[in-house]
């Protein structure tokens, strides 16, 4: 094989949300094609008409562009190899040319089988213990016979009745097929729309594509495909099936266990670096050690011959702990414009004003290494950017103190932060230990009360960093707010 003319493909369907199971399978798709000096595309196989998802397509090109993926041919690219879908293929007669000269070889056959006797087989064969599949009931008709669009005739392929099909997997090495156990699939339906089986061997010819890498559910389609292949008088690509992926209780992958599109990862506040980083290692290694990698660097050491052929677990700790590790790296200016693109693109977090830059500045050093996702920001630092603190009364009352230690505590401490100049950090925590001490009440619950008054939550930045962003105007006001709604409380109770 000449690397320099790699070609390979990612040819989704449609049909929903991409599944992260199906991006992987670009992504190495993507980076075989970079790391061979090679070309990628993207191909959009519609001819399944009736489970088209309106938006899907603009949702697959959106997951792959946040990813960083990029493509040298597709729907929205254009390139001599076009159109890129396969609705606006079918307009080429590229699929009938196929077709007809399967019929003409006797290679395929019309077959006018009624949806309810085909029903009817399937249950036959399922009582008597049989795998099911087409009883080629129509294959000695003749195979020239016009197309009666009216008897909803399909057009399948004559299936090799014995022998075996072998074929050489990059992945799985040999595999052997017995023919006699495949049946003949439609490869034209009624609709005049080719099946996925035939549409995807004739574009990946005319395509030239010269790698199929896709997930190992197509394994069973292979032998259809290199028969098609032969009775075309094609040459077939080279095939890797990878690996697919599995949720930790070792079953497929589903919504039952939580976010499978990529979109639900980008909103729940994962970075595409951390997740293009992690997806590579479902089902791919550079050795048993190196887990962080750079584009460039899986760009340069990936290589289909390391994908493994067992099954990939998805990790959501490892996932996390990853996104965690690509914040903490992150430039400050980088993971603010991140943090605002966030909250932009998925308004969750409420903010009565709008973050500035300046206070983003002050505050993300703070909560940079405490956070594993962007989503975790926003109500973390709420506070700052919001007209009202709101919180129950009760919690600014801690453990093992009560109304009136608490009331005494907060117009002590009144005291000390008018008293406090400069208005720093280091000042703050200095002037309040010592407050706690003259109280004898424990620093915690000195400062879970002021954490409740100044920021309304029990877990926030550290606190006397976070009151010097607050600055001492507000932090005096926010104080005298909280004994006013003690004195409330106490008058109720």
């Amino acid at each position: 094989m000449n690397k320099n003319n790699a070609r390979t493909r990612f040819a989704p369907s449609p049909t929903g949300e991409p599944h992260v199971g199906n991006i992987r399978t670009a992504i190495f798709a993507w980076l075989f094609a970079k790391a061979n000096n090679g070309s990628f595309i993207i191909r959009i196989e519609d001819t399944d008409q009736a489970r088209i998802v309106e938006g899907a397509i603009d949702s697959i090109l959106e997951s792959l562009s946040w990813l960083g993926i990029t493509w040298d041919e597709g729907p929205d690219k254009g390139g001599e190899y076009g159109p890129y879908t396969q609705s606006e293929r079918q307009k080429l007669g590229i699929y009938e040319q196929a077709v007809e000269k399967l019929l003409k070889a006797e290679k395929a056959y019309y077959c006018s089988c009624s949806s309810e006797r085909l029903d009817q087989l399937r249950k036959s064969q399922s009582k008597s213990g049989k795998p099911p599949g087409y009883d080629g009931h129509c294959r000695n008709k003749d195979s020239t016979q016009v197309l009666d669009e009216s008897a909803k005739q399909v057009v399948r392929f004559a299936m090799p009745k014995s022998g075996i099909t072998k074929v050489s997997d990059t992945i799985r090495g040999n595999i052997e097929f017995e023919n006699g156990l495949i049946d003949d699939f439609v490869i034209l339906k009624s609709d005049g729309f080719p099946t996925y089986h035939l549409a995807n061997v004739v574009d990946d010819h005319a395509m030239e594509i010269s790698h199929v890498i896709r997930a190992e559910e197509w394994l069973p389609s292979l032998p259809r495909h290199i028969n098609l292949y032969s009775a075309l008088e094609l040459d077939p690509p080279i095939f890797a099936h990878v690996p697919i992926i599995l949720a930790s209780d070792r079953s497929k992958l589903s919504k039952r266990h939580g976010a499978t599109s990529i979109k639900e990862f980008r909103s729940k506040g994962y970075l595409p670096s951390a997740m293009l980083n992690f997806l590579c290692l479902l089902g791919w290694s550079l050795d048993d050690k190196t887990e962080i990698f750079t584009e460039k660097e899986l760009i340069k050491h990936f290589s289909i011959e390391r994908v493994s052929k067992s099954s990939a677990v998805f990790d959501n700790q490892k996932l996390e702990w990853m996104n965690g590790h690509y914040i903490r790296e992150s430039d400050q200016s980088a993971l603010i414009d991140d943090l605002l693109k966030y909250w932009t693109d998925f308004p969750v977090e409420t903010f009565d004003i709008e973050p500035s830059v300046s206070k983003l500045n002050a505050v993300l050093p703070l909560i940079q290494d405490r956070i594993k996702t962007l989503q975790e920001a926003g109500p973390m630092i709420n506070f700052l950017f919001s007209e009202a603190i709101s919180y129950d009364t009760q919690l600014l009352i801690q453990k093992k103190m009560d109304f009136k230690s608490t009331l005494d505590a907060l117009n002590e401490t009144l005291s000390v932060i008018k008293d406090t100049n400069p208005f720093t950090a280091s000042n703050l925590e200095d002037s309040l230990r010592l407050l706690a001490d003259r109280l004898s009440i424990k620093p915690g619950q000195l400062f879970g009360t002021l954490r409740i008054a100044t920021t309304g939550q029990r877990v926030s930045p550290p606190l006397f960093e976070s009151l010097e962003i607050i600055g001492k105007d507000t932090t005096i006001e926010s104080i005298n707010l909280a004994v006013k709604k003690l004195n409330t409380y106490g008058d109720q109770n």
